[in-house]
């Protein structure tokens, strides 16, 4: 499939995610089933960094998993019929290796490993200033496509 972009407009229509739990901004590239590349523009204006923590804001790992989780996400839902399917996580691995801090930009690479029955195996990295600030193993599932494919519950 060709690689194409997608604005923070066009994101909405593969990403369920809305505000305040959308954590990509903008894909610069993605190739459906195989990869996406992009990023998340991290201003003071974030709903989490007056918390996280008063006088030394990050942002929180939890939602640099999220971020990574969202542009995995988004190279799976642009493959032909999954397009505005709802996504969840089966499992995660990550590390963190820096703090992401505000007025940074992180740029997340993630990359399709296997896709089968409705699981997407894969793996994402998130950059600030060309190192890498955490970095994850993934599955994600779409329910809607898995479940053709678990055994039927007996009827009562």
């Amino acid at each position: 499939m060709e690689a194409f972009s997608l604005n923070c407009v066009e994101l909405l229509e593969y990403q369920p995610n809305r505000y305040p739990f959308l954590m990509i901004d903008h894909v610069e590239e993605v190739i459906p089933g195989v990869s996406a590349r992009g990023y998340k523009n991290l201003t003071m204006n974030e709903w989490y960094f007056p918390v996280h923590f008063p006088g030394a804001p990050n942002m929180p790992g939890a939602l640099q998993l999220e971020a990574m989780a969202q542009m995995l996400t988004v190279a799976i839902t642009t493959l032909p019929g999954n397009k505005g399917k709802v996504t969840h996580a089966l499992q995660h691995l990550v590390r963190f290796r820096k703090e992401v801090l505000p007025g940074q930009q992180l740029v997340i690479e993630a990359k399709v490993l296997s896709w089968k029955r409705g699981i997407a195996k894969g793996t994402a990295t998130g950059y600030t200033n060309g190192e890498v600030a955490c970095e994850a193993e993934m599955m994600i599932t779409i329910p809607e496509i898995l479940e053709q494919y678990l055994p039927k519950k007996p009827q009562a």
